[in-house]
C-alpha cells in the first residue's frame, strides 16, 4: 500500500503482509525468534545480505510495521523502534558519539536527557554545551572542532520554546553536523523536521503516538547511514520494543491525525481562556500570537499541539495548591493522553535541575504544564478555573 501519500491513509493502510489466515488487522507476532528455511538463509540473514527477521531483539513484523509508518509519515529513509522514548534518545546519542566528541544542545530539554548529558556522558568523555534556544546568534560561536551533533527539542518540554528548524538545518549543513530533533510534542502529523534539514527525528511513542496512556515505546527515524549505527548500538545493548507494544502503537497511529486535530483545538481554546484569567501571570502556547516564536511556529508546525504551559500567581506553593484542587484533570507526569493531565515540572519532571538551571530553561516555581486531552473543552476549563479560584491566597 506504499503508493499512498496522504498521512491518514498511510497510518491506516501500511500493514505487515497478511498471513494464511487472511487477517484484516495485523496480528501480534509473539515470538522471540524466527525459523530459517535453510542454513544458507540463516547465513545470509546474519550477514545482512537478505532482509528478514532473525530474533525479536533485532526486529519483528510488528515493530517493522510501526517503524515503516513513522518513516513514511516523516519522509525519512530508515528507522528503529525502542523500548521507551528515553532509550530512543540514548541509543541515538550513544550510537553516534564517541569519546572526545562534543554536542550542542538546546538549553530547554527533558530532565532525563539533561541527566544523560551531565551524569553519564562525562564518564565517556563526551562533552556538551547548552545554547539558548532564543538566541540563535550564540549557536555558531559555540561550535567546536570536536562538535559532531546538534540536539534540540522543539517545542521544548515544558516551556514550549520554538527553534527555527530551517535556520538550524542550514547551520548544521554549513558545519557538517548531525541535526537530531526530539519531535515528541509535535508528532509526525504536526511537524516533519526532515523537511527543514534535520537528519534524525526522535519520538517518545509513549506520548501522543500511543495517545491513551497504555504503553511505553520510542522510535527514531532518519538518514539510513545514521540509523545503521544507531541500530548496531541498540541491537547489541537490547532496548527492544516488545511485539505487543509495537502492535498497540501501530494501531494507535491510525487515529493520530484526528486526535491531534482535537488536542490542538482544545489546547488553543484553553490557552486563549487562560490569557485572560486574573490568577494567571503568563501563558505559553505555540499558536498564540503572544508566543515569542509565534511566526516560526506557524511556519514549521501544522497545528499548535496539545500542550499549554502557564504561570500561576503565587509561586511553588500556589502551583501545588492548584494541583490539589483539581477534580477532573489527572495529576500525573505523563502527557499525550486522551485524558487531560496537569503537571508541576519544578517538583516532578525537572526536579533534579537546580533552581538556576530551571530558571534558565523557563521553568518558574509556579509553572503548570497541561496536556490537554479530548474531553469537552468546557469541562476542562471548568475544572481548571475552579481550582485556580479555590487556590487563591
Amino acid at each position: 500500500m506504499n503508493e499512498h501519500e496522504n498521512f491518514e491513509t498511510l497510518a491506516i493502510r501500511i500493514q505487515t503482509e497478511r498471513g494464511k489466515e487472511r487477517e484484516h488487522s495485523t496480528p501480534i507476532f509473539a515470538t522471540s525468534s524466527f525459523v530459517f528455511e535453510s542454513a544458507e538463509q540463516a547465513r545470509a540473514l546474519f550477514a545482512d545480505e537478505e532482509p528478514g527477521n532473525i530474533y525479536t531483539r533485532f526486529s519483528n513484523p510488528n515493530s517493522s510495521e510501526f517503524v515503516e509508518k513513522i518513516c513514511r509519515m516523516e519522509d525519512m529513509e530508515d528507522g528503529i523502534s525502542t523500548a521507551s522514548g528515553m532509550s530512543a534518545v540514548f541509543s541515538t546519542l550513544a550510537g553516534l558519539l564517541k569519546s572526545g566528541d562534543h554536542i550542542l544542545v538546546s538549553r530547554s530539554v527533558f530532565g532525563s536527557t539533561h541527566q544523560i548529558l551531565t551524569q553519564i556522558f562525562p564518564k565517556w568523555n563526551i562533552d556538551f554545551t547548552y545554547v539558548d534556544i532564543q538566541k540563535p546568534e550564540k549557536w555558531a560561536s559555540a561550535i567546536k572542532r570536536t562538535t559532531k551533533m546538534i540536539f534540540v527539542e522543539t517545542p521544548s518540554n515544558p516551556a514550549l520554546d520554538i527553534i527555527d528548524l530551517e535556520w538550524l538545518g542550514k547551520l548544521s549543513e554549513k558545519h557538517k553536523l548531525i541535526l537530531a530533533v526530539d519531535n515528541c510534542f509535535s508528532t509526525p502529523y504536526i511537524q516533519n523536521p526532515g523537511k527543514y534539514g534535520a537528519h534524525l527525528s526522535i519520538h517518545s511513542a509513549t506520548k501522543y503516538l500511543d495517545g491513551q496512556g497504555r504503553t511505553i515505546g520510542g522510535v527514531v527515524v532518519g538518514k539510513k547511514e545514521l540509523i545503521k549505527d544507531i541500530r548496531f548500538f541498540a541491537r547489541h545493548t537490547g532496548p527492544a520494543l516488545s511485539p505487543f507494544n509495537a502492535w498497540v502503537l501501530s494501531k494507535s497511529l491510525e487515529t493520530l491525525a484526528i486526535r491531534m486535530e482535537k488536542h490542538s483545538e482544545n489546547a488553543y481554546k484553553l490557552a486563549t481562556y487562560l490569557e485572560n484569567h486574573s490568577e494567571v501571570e503568563s501563558v505559553k502556547y505555540p499558536f498564540l500570537p503572544s508566543h515569542p516564536q509565534y511566526e516560526i511556529a506557524r511556519k514549521q508546525m501544522k497545528l499548535g499541539g496539545g500542550i499549554v504551559s502557564f504561570q500561576v500567581k503565587g509561586g511553588i506553593e500556589r502551583g501545588r495548591d492548584f494541583l490539589n484542587g483539581l477534580e477532573m484533570l489527572s495529576h500525573s507526569a505523563n502527557l499525550g493522553d486522551t485524558r487531560s493531565i496537569a503537571t508541576h515540572p519544578a517538583s516532578t519532571t525537572h526536579s533534579k535541575l537546580s533552581d538556576e538551571e530551571r530558571k534558565l530553561v523557563g521553568i518558574e516555581p509556579g509553572l503548570i504544564r497541561i496536556s490537554v486531552g479530548l474531553e469537552h473543552i468546557d469541562d476542562i476549563i471548568k475544572d481548571i478555573d475552579s481550582s485556580l479560584n479555590k487556590s487563591k491566597k
